[in-house]
């Protein structure tokens, strides 16, 4: 419970929550499309140099995780307190590192736990916390929006609301800092007992994931936005992709006895990368809500099995490997934005620009999908 609300507070909040609140910004006339675009960009490269710090920051996954939570909170209520645009560029980028540091830090010790009590089974609930801060932010945004509600205030509510969260992952952590694991309770379950050293492939496979679902899980209230203005029917797509990617989570961890992980993750790959193109190729309220379902109910489901599989095959310190992944996951998704501004250069709007880039996003699933199935089968044959 403890690491399932940590990151609910550092990926729901920490790193999602400008998701709801920028067509809000939009509306209050604090934000163009271009400079959210550049706060979006600046959370990426937050979480990017954060991840890749984790893997060398030598303290104990409890207190990396302390740090992270709490500072995430304040960064969050900060975006209140100012109307600068660069002072809010700051303050998600730091935002980003934090978020990286706390899902590092998270990954391990909860999952390190479970091993230790040799119950992987549950890791469902851990990563089920990233999709439940996520309908927590977007339900929050849809019922305190409203004419006479600013966009600032609802940060400030919002800081309000993970720092009383934040109070029971921080107990928990302070006074179990670290699993002891038992000989043999350390591969969870459906590992494919590969190498330390095959995880090259999978960490990119891991680096084109998040640059295939950036862009969706960006501006999906956006592009709902577009079809309709009232935030109490736009607003609903957030709360929609949060709470399929909470039940995914814990549905697929009760599978995991039957099915191979990699297997799991090529075919969410696959299913993303339906979500990613549908609103490209088919505009309206109808797609924009069938992309939330596919691409929510995959996207932490790919991040569970990924984290797993990669641990599973670590060998020393879990950390540092996870800490690599997280760093091509941010990399993929920096890469995300850069591209649809690249694309925009050479196109008539930024829908358009948009529409392409969702196409190239789902391209990158797609060959990462197939060259999941072709390990999976390069396995089968050993």
């Amino acid at each position: 419970m403890a690491a399932m609300i940590s990151l609910a507070v550092a990926m729901g909040v920490g790193r999602f929550a400008f998701t709801p609140l920028f067509p809000l910004m939009v509306r209050d006339g604090l934000l163009a499309s271009e400079a959210g675009a550049m706060l979006a960009a600046s959370n990426y490269l937050g979480y990017l140099v954060g991840a890749m710090v984790a893997a060398r920051i030598k303290v104990k996954a409890a207190t990396l995780l302390a740090l992270g939570l709490i500072s995430t909170v304040i960064v969050t209520a900060a975006v209140g307190w100012t109307t600068s645009v660069p002072l809010w560029a700051i303050l998600r980028f730091v935002a980003g590192v934090m978020s990286a540091w706390t899902l590092v830090a998270t990954s391990a010790w909860g999952l390190g736990w479970l091993a230790a009590q040799g119950r992987p089974h549950l890791a469902g609930a851990i990563f089920a916390g990233v999709g439940l801060g996520i309908a927590a932010a977007g339900l929050f945004c849809l019922v305190t929006a409203g004419p006479e509600v600013s966009s600032l205030g609802m940060w400030i509510g919002l800081g309000v609301l993970a720092g009383t969260a934040t109070l029971v992952p921080l107990a928990v952590s302070r006074s179990l800092p670290a699993p002891v694991v038992s000989p043999g309770a350390t591969a969870p379950q459906g590992t494919s007992h590969k190498p330390h050293s095959s995880t090259g492939g999978l960490i990119v496979c891991y680096t084109l994931f998040g640059f295939g679902y950036i862009l969706p899980a960006t501006y999906l209230p956006a592009l709902a936005r577009q079809l309709v203005d009232d935030p109490q029917v736009f607003g609903l797509a957030w709360p929609l992709f949060g709470t399929a990617a909470a039940l995914s989570t814990v549905f697929v961890a009760w599978g995991l006895k039957s099915v191979n992980r990699l297997n799991i993750w090529a075919a969410s790959h696959l299913l993303m990368a339906v979500g990613v193109l549908l609103p490209a190729i088919w505009a309206s309220l109808v797609s924009v809500s069938i992309a939330a379902l596919l691409v929510g109910g995959t996207f932490m489901v790919i991040t569970m099995i990924a984290m797993q599989e990669v641990r599973a095959r670590a060998e020393g310190n879990t950390t540092a490997v996870l800490g690599r992944m997280t760093a091509g996951f941010a990399f993929g998704q920096l890469m995300g934005p850069i591209a649809s501004a690249v694309i925009g250069r050479f196109t008539a709007d930024f829908a358009t620009a948009l529409n392409y880039a969702l196409a190239l996003s789902a391209a990158g699933l797609l060959s990462s999908a197939f060259y999941l199935w072709r390990e999976l089968r390069r396995h089968h044959a050993y």
